[in-house]
């Protein structure tokens, strides 16, 4: 990804409420707040303009993230018809200061940005699929960039909706993927910027340890994993079905191991160093 210098102005001087976020050389613009401060997002003149936005929050009924992709002609308006969904507290919208995104170029993107963030996951959708738009190659070309700067700006506005699970940490650890083995299973995984992942294909033992009655969140997210198709069983281990970020590298040990772990030592390179040396060696 490009190197870019984004300036960001705090309407309130406040990083939690009303924000807006440029690029340098970059006609777009996104604008960010709480639903707290709707009426001060919706009066900015950026709202009458044409555009995509997300709605974020709680799915309600599974607990996890959520969000709502959707396009408008007239943002503002658009909005405004989503005050009947409840789960949503979060709004941010992407416009161009030229005035030069038509129905057609912000359908193509919505129709985009459903389709890589239903591939990265982080997010319940809260919509189907959209039927996109046919543009000219030039104007393809123009909204792949348009939706590359949305992609860097929108984890500084608080929203990793398109950025992979799996994506490695920028600094790459010498002893590359990392492996944790117990009792036949074996995982596989690296760290990420947000913690550590463990890639789909890799096992998990069936039974917990004893150790596991001493942290019951080994257990709670073991069973939440199982719950939601995550973990499943297969030829006597619990197999991952997709990649999955933890909070950290003992997150993830506990859970493929059934108990307490400490992750610095138990994921190791193919040659059998620890993640703690690769640490120390960084």
């Amino acid at each position: 990804m490009a190197t870019a210098t984004i300036k960001i102005f705090l309407v309130h001087g406040d990083p939690k409420r009303l924000r807006t976020a440029e690029l340098s050389n970059w006609t777009g613009k996104a604008v960010a707040g709480p639903r707290s401060e709707f009426e001060g997002v919706l009066t900015r003149d950026e709202t009458d303009k044409s555009g995509v936005y997300f709605l974020t929050g709680t799915d309600p009924e599974s607990g996890k993230p959520a969000i709502y992709v959707g396009e408008a002609e007239n943002i503002r308006d658009r909005i405004k018809a989503h005050l009947e969904k409840d789960f949503w507290n979060q709004v941010v919208y992407f416009t161009s200061k030229d005035e030069n995104l038509t129905k057609a170029h912000v359908r193509y993107l919505e129709s985009r940005l459903l389709t890589e963030a239903a591939q990265v996951c982080r997010f319940t959708l809260e919509q189907n699929q959209s039927g996109g738009a046919k543009l000219p190659e030039s104007d393809r070309e123009d909204m792949e960039v348009f939706l590359s700067h949305m992609r860097q700006l929108l984890p500084v506005l608080g929203s990793d909706l398109l950025i992979p699970v799996a994506q490695p940490s920028a600094k790459q650890q010498s002893g590359g993927t990392l492996f944790c083995r117990m009792k036949g299973a074996e995982a596989r995984g690296h760290r990420t910027p947000d913690g550590f992942v463990v890639l789909q294909g890799s096992t998990a033992v069936l039974q917990e340890r004893q150790s596991a009655k001493k942290w019951p969140y080994v257990v709670a997210l073991r069973n939440k994993l199982i719950a939601d198709g995550t973990l499943v069983q297969k030829d006597g281990f619990y197999l991952f079905t997709r990649d999955v970020e933890f909070s950290s590298p003992s997150a993830a040990a506990s859970v493929i191991e059934g108990g307490s772990a400490n992750g610095l030592i138990e994921w190791r390179t193919k040659d059998g160093r620890v993640l703690k040396e690769l640490d120390e060696q960084a």
